[in-house]
């Protein structure tokens, strides 16, 4: 569909951009005579005239030339040299380089009815220069009032999560719908970017509680399994003691030696009377 789109749109185009360059082979008696006396008088006053015929287009421009009202056939000139005829013809340059510019926040009602202050940036450039002086008064101005009221209709059929984890998507439907309207004017939109997305305040003060519940009931989680996991350990290690005495006793010098070892102390106990049986016998 979109590609069905897309070349309807340029077939569209094509007319149009054809009918503006073609609308010159009508100009009239009077036209003609007009044009001829032009030429005349370039003939006239050669060279002197060669410096109001002759003008230059740079490299990132586009030369619409206009002969007695009408756009000339042949559509934009440039980049270099082109010629004009005085008394007849003016010309309006226009720059094909891309040009960005800021989206203004704008307070947007989402979905489930959550105000949002969104902007964003537009990157675009003149595609047709025939078509951006011919069908459109200002092409720029017109791009971005566009760009506002589009981003507050895509942003409106979205709810909050949406808007705040598909950014991507939200500016991808936009460059899509912009470039879409603007194709008539000769616009390419390039990329749209989503800037910064405002919450109230009230809302993120909501947000904020609710992340640090979530995460004191995970460390709550964390701490609990710790503790699960020691009872376990501990559980396992005095039934393999219960099992051996003499385990028992290394265990319970071992952690005298480490308490001896960490304070530099000495420890006096008592000898186990069943130790002293031991020697006793002997």
């Amino acid at each position: 569909m979109d590609e069905e789109a897309r070349k309807m749109r340029s077939d569209r185009r094509r007319e149009h951009q054809d009918a503006l360059e073609n609308s010159d082979s009508s100009l009239g008696l009077c036209g003609l005579l007009l044009i001829m006396f032009s030429i005349l008088l370039v003939l006239l006053t050669l060279p002197f005239s060669i410096w109001m015929c002759i003008k230059i287009v740079k490299e990132y421009e586009r030369a619409i030339i206009f002969r007695l009202g009408r756009i000339l056939k042949g559509g934009a000139k440039g980049p270099g040299l082109f010629f004009i005829l005085p008394c007849t013809d003016s010309f309006i340059n226009v720059d094909m380089r891309t040009i960005t510019f800021d989206i203004p926040p704008q307070e947007v009602l989402t979905k489930d009815s959550v105000t949002v202050c969104v902007d964003g940036v537009v990157y675009y450039r003149v595609q047709n220069a025939t078509l951006a002086v011919a069908n459109i008064t200002n092409a720029d101005a017109a791009t971005r009032l566009l760009a506002q009221t589009t981003l507050r209709n895509v942003l409106g059929t979205k709810s909050l999560s949406e808007i705040l984890s598909d950014r991507e998507e939200i500016a991808h439907n936009m460059q899509s719908t912009l470039d879409g309207a603007t194709d008539d004017w000769g616009i390419k939109v390039e990329r749209v970017e989503i800037k910064d997305v405002k919450l109230p305040v009230q809302l993120q003060r909501a947000m904020a509680a609710e992340a640090e519940a979530t995460r004191e009931a995970r460390a709550k989680v964390i701490a609990a399994e710790g503790e699960m996991n020691a009872s376990r350990a501990l559980k396992e290690a005095s039934m393999v003691i219960s099992e051996s005495p003499s385990g028992l006793q290394l265990r319970y010098l071992q952690t005298l030696n480490t308490i001896a070892a960490e304070k530099n102390s000495t420890i006096i106990f008592p000898l186990p009377m069943d130790m002293m049986q031991a020697f006793m016998k002997h």
